[in-house]
């Protein structure tokens, strides 16, 4: 394989990352599978809708919503405080978490407090980390963003 063809493969791998050549209302799941690749996780959506999830470590997770006519409806990058602002703590359900969050890049047990902290790397504000804390019968106990202090170590910065 030449440089050149060697590059043009890449850069298209590149354009594909984030679904961005993918068209709402026209492209088929199976075409958002063609560019995106095979999504890491499959979910049940509202009004017959499937969700591909597509975790981009270190700092994406994008949301391919199909409809039920199996046509795109959107690619949503679901990484935002927006989105962990309506989790509500001993209300959430781990469910809910994941239907919105999608998979987490780490869970961890807590034993001391009794919980799963699902984590999260986010760059759309700054480096940061999402920390959903979940008690055992999957209810959200707390959720919280703060600095990614690997991230800022590797910068340097404070």
């Amino acid at each position: 394989m030449t440089r050149l063809a060697l590059a043009f493969l890449v850069l298209a791998g590149c354009a594909s990352y984030d679904g961005r050549s993918l068209t709402p209302g026209v492209s088929t799941a199976t075409e958002v599978e063609a560019v995106m690749g095979a999504a890491a996780e499959r979910r049940a959506g509202p009004r017959g809708e499937t969700v591909l999830w597509y975790p981009r470590p270190p700092y994406a997770s994008y949301a391919a919503r199909i409809g039920a006519d199996g046509k795109l409806i959107a690619v949503e990058q679901r990484l935002t405080r927006d989105n962990v602002a309506t989790l509500k703590p001993g209300a959430s359900r781990s469910s809910e978490v994941r239907d919105l969050l999608g998979p987490p890049q780490r869970i961890e047990r807590l034993a001391r407090k009794q919980v799963d902290a699902w984590t999260y790397q986010v760059q759309s504000f700054d480096p940061q980390l999402i920390v959903v804390e979940m008690s055992p019968d999957g209810v959200v106990r707390t959720a919280y963003v703060f600095s990614d202090p690997d991230k800022q170590a590797q910068d340097g910065s404070q």
